[in-house]
């Protein structure tokens, strides 16, 4: 998101599970190499707000398929959004679908993709701390409304703090 373009945040949508897996079939179909095709970010995670955007990682066997993985995302019309992270994380944006679905590469062994299933899992496993991060996500939105890279990195603390445990098990 760039400054000027509103965070929006939405209450969960029950639909939100089945168009992930309309699209994770798609992708599927696309990329039939990735190891896997996970639902991430806030729309994963039932009952939390979120911004009206599926987020799915892509796993693929490693680096040397992201070349040919991009050619067919754009070829699908799919917009680059560059490498994220400093992690071998490439981020795409569809163009025009509802939802709209960003969707990233990653190669297997992903820091940044474990990171999130860890974060995800824990969230739904805990109802509280989903409940605290529900009400940061409300609290940022409203400080940063017109921007949403300032909206996001404002939520690392809090992420760091509970993918931390989670990956040690402590969960």
């Amino acid at each position: 998101m760039t400054p000027h373009n509103p965070v929006e945040l939405v209450p969960y949508d029950p639909q939100w599970p089945a168009h992930f897996r309309r699209i994770r079939g798609r992708l599927l179909t696309w990329l039939p190499q990735a190891l896997s095709i996970d639902h991430i970010g806030s729309t994963s995670i039932a009952g939390m707000i979120a911004k009206p955007l599926i987020d799915i990682d892509i796993v693929l066997p490693g680096l040397e398929h992201i070349a040919d993985s991009t050619a067919v995302l754009l070829a699908e019309d799919y917009e680059p959004r560059g490498n994220r992270y400093d992690d071998e994380v490439w981020a795409f944006l569809s163009r025009g679908s509802t939802p709209a679905e960003r969707v990233y590469l990653c190669p297997a062994g992903n820091g940044t993709h474990r990171n999130r299933l860890a974060f995800r899992d824990y969230l739904i496993a805990h109802p509280k701390s989903a409940s605290e991060y529900a009400a940061l996500k409300r609290r940022l939105a409203a400080e940063f409304r017109t921007d949403g890279d300032r909206y996001t990195a404002q939520k690392r603390e809090f992420v760091d703090t509970i993918v931390a445990p989670a990956l040690k098990g402590n969960a």
